[in-house]
């Protein structure tokens, strides 16, 4: 599988850009929005999904993960092909598209070339929960990056509570209220609480 490819705008047509890379071109097609990013002449590195079909070969671009994931999650819908998906990604946002799936807004994706009422509630059915775990993912993994941050920044206050014969369930629970900067200011507050 080709990740990405880094190398220069040749050629910027409505449906697709060829991509120099050492000295091969690369036919890629794009979503009109990521086209029209791209500067001819000038090195890129573009995203992609490679299709592979008995009769045909074909390399999709994006100039973001975040629209080649919501390619992925469109050609997982019955019914819509990698065409129809780079078409829906030229007249939506990913996270416009996420959030219309998210809120049950058929009316929105029926605006979109190709959506009829039946293919936007399939897309509700069956990328809803898919959308939604992700989501709860994300926010579980950036809840745990901002808490292992503020135990790296709180750890000698941590210590010197421990050292005084706190435990740490008490310690974690007070520490997203302490605000002082100092060290020995820290304690002091620290103990306010604890002492409550």
């Amino acid at each position: 599988m080709i990740a990405y490819l880094k190398g220069e705008v040749i050629t910027k047509s409505e449906e697709y850009v060829i991509l120099e890379v050492q000295g091969i071109g690369y036919k890629i097609y794009m979503s009109k929005k990521s086209i029209d990013e791209l500067e001819k002449d000038k090195q890129v590195r573009v995203y992609t999904y490679l299709k592979v079909r008995e009769d045909d070969i074909s390399l999709f671009g994006f100039c973001s993960n975040e629209e080649l994931h919501m390619f992925e999650l469109l050609i997982s819908v019955g019914g819509i092909g990698a065409k129809s998906a780079i078409t829906i990604l030229s007249n939506i946002t990913p996270s416009r598209f996420a959030l219309a799936v998210i809120t049950n807004e058929v009316n929105t994706l029926k605006k979109l070339p190709g959506i009829g009422a039946k293919t936007a509630q399939r897309i509700i059915l069956e990328l809803k929960d898919k959308i939604k775990a992700e989501e709860a993912m994300d926010i579980s993994i950036n809840e745990k990056e901002q808490e292992k941050e503020m135990e790296e920044d709180f750890e000698e206050l941590v210590q010197a509570l421990q050292v005084l014969g706190y435990r740490r369930y008490e310690i974690n629970q007070i520490l997203p209220k302490v605000k002082a900067i100092n060290l020995e200011d820290r304690i002091k507050e620290a103990l306010n609480y604890l002492a409550k």
